[in-house]
């Protein structure tokens, strides 16, 4: 997943503050300059790094700890801000128009997963949304394109337009849109051709309708493996066609993830979504917010438990994210959100928005994921009620019963309950920073 090697290093630079009274010039400067590193190896744009930096350094110094707040975890807060406040504030919607049919234009080179996020896209606003979107398949460049929509839109429910590819592209554009207007929908989202690289003919193209259609919404995806390229093509087609919004493709990809941290700050494009999986149900809104907690180490319980949400009781989940908000749950809390992972996408990845599991998510990554998850049930289904509610009280005795009882070794057990005992910790001091962040 983008962004793990960043969380380690920013992780280890963050201990240089620990224990310390009072942020210092010295401290934080010895602090910095691991930072700097990290997000240099990261690939992290230079002159980004540098902005960054220096806002960082300027809200840090002088500071005295905020109601018993360590220095550590005060300079969290300050680069959690920057941050967010490098990858846009907050989370960016899509733009519709307020009579009429929207029109959302898609754009992007090939290989970039554009098509296959036309129809993620279109699920999306249809089942989160309420819309009735049509999809226009105006890609004529690549002929597998209309039929892989065709097969696309068959699987989501949602209808693909289609017409001769003898005739230009802007007439198959402007045919879609008349074709939606009669039929009712509200939204199109037009699947524009692709090139493997940057040329006038694309560009004349992509101009042509949007001059001719003056779509509410252009949306450019990138592929977050190509680090730095990410800018280089956003600044490209954003001089030529105002991009209004970035999808950043292939995020659950082993990338660095320097070009996502640098494209808001040079080119001024939100990221609109990001694209985690090949399958359908695998896009997420982007959340400046959220990212900037995942980067630093504290999870992301929101985007779990709203993913929880679809697979469990609303009800059910909104008191087991209380009791993880508060640092006060249960092997049994840890348990429901495991088991509801199952249903949700990969298991590692998922893991991974739990604070302090970073190690469990790296074993899942390694090894057999499913027997993994079987391993850490089967031990707190072999754990009685009071066990579960407090596992200090669990002495040898208990953990030989319970490696018994589950198949697994006191190890196994020990292991367990050193993730639980970290998870717990690290949400507790979420919780006394929570005032802080607000």
């Amino acid at each position: 997943m983008a962004f793990d090697s960043l969380q380690e290093k920013l992780t280890k630079s963050f201990r240089n503050l620990q224990g310390k009274g009072k942020i210092t010039e010295k401290n934080i400067e010895d602090t910095l300059q691991e930072v700097r590193v990290a997000l240099l190896e990261a690939d992290v744009n230079y002159r980004v790094v540098n902005d960054f930096l220096k806002k960082v350094k300027e809200d840090s110094l002088g500071k005295d700890v905020i109601n018993a707040v360590e220095p550590s975890q005060l300079m969290i807060k300050i680069i959690n801000d920057e941050l967010i406040e490098l990858l846009g504030s907050e989370s960016t919607s899509l733009n519709y128009s307020t009579s009429g049919v929207s029109k959302i234009m898609v754009v992007g080179l090939q290989g970039t997963g554009k098509t296959t996020h036309v129809a993620k896209i279109a699920k999306y606003i249809k089942e989160k949304q309420n819309r009735k979107p049509l999809i226009i398949a105006a890609d004529t460049f690549r002929l597998a394109a209309i039929e892989q929509l065709k097969t696309l839109g068959q699987e989501i429910g949602v209808e693909v337009y289609s017409s001769d590819l003898d005739k230009k592209v802007i007439d198959i554009v402007k045919e879609g849109i008349d074709y939606a207007q009669k039929g009712s929908f509200d939204t199109v989202l037009i699947d524009t051709a692709g090139r493997l690289h940057i040329d006038e003919a694309l560009m004349d193209e992509l101009k042509e309708i949007k001059d001719k259609i003056e779509p509410n919404e252009i949306l450019l995806t990138v592929d977050a493996l190509t680090g730095q390229d990410i800018v280089n093509v956003a600044k490209s087609f954003n001089d030529l066609l105002s991009v209004t919004g970035l999808i950043v493709t292939k995020f659950d990809g082993d990338s660095k993830g320097g070009g996502v941290l640098s494209v808001k700050a040079i080119t001024g494009v939100p990221i609109k979504f990001t694209g985690v999986g090949e399958k359908v149900d695998d896009l997420e809104v982007f959340y400046p917010d959220r990212l900037a907690q995942r980067i630093l180490g504290m999870g992301d319980v929101v985007t779990l438990v709203e993913k929880a949400q679809e697979q469990m009781d609303i009800e059910k989940a909104e008191k087991s994210a209380q009791r993880f908000m508060s640092g006060k749950f249960t092997m049994d809390d840890l348990l429901q959100q495991i088991e509801a992972t199952q249903k949700m996408g990969p298991l590692a990845s998922l893991v991974k928005m739990l604070p302090g599991m970073g190690e469990l998510s790296k074993q899942l990554e390694d090894t057999d994921a499913d027997a993994q998850l079987k391993k850490v049930k089967a031990m707190i289904q072999s754990m009685t009620k009071e066990e579960k509610e407090d596992p200090s009280i669990m002495r040898n005795s208990h953990k030989r019963r319970i490696a018994s009882g589950s198949g697994t070794t006191i190890n196994d057990v020990n292991r367990l309950i050193n993730q639980y005992e970290r998870t717990k910790k690290m949400m507790k001091q979420m919780s006394s920073l929570r005032g802080l962040f607000k």
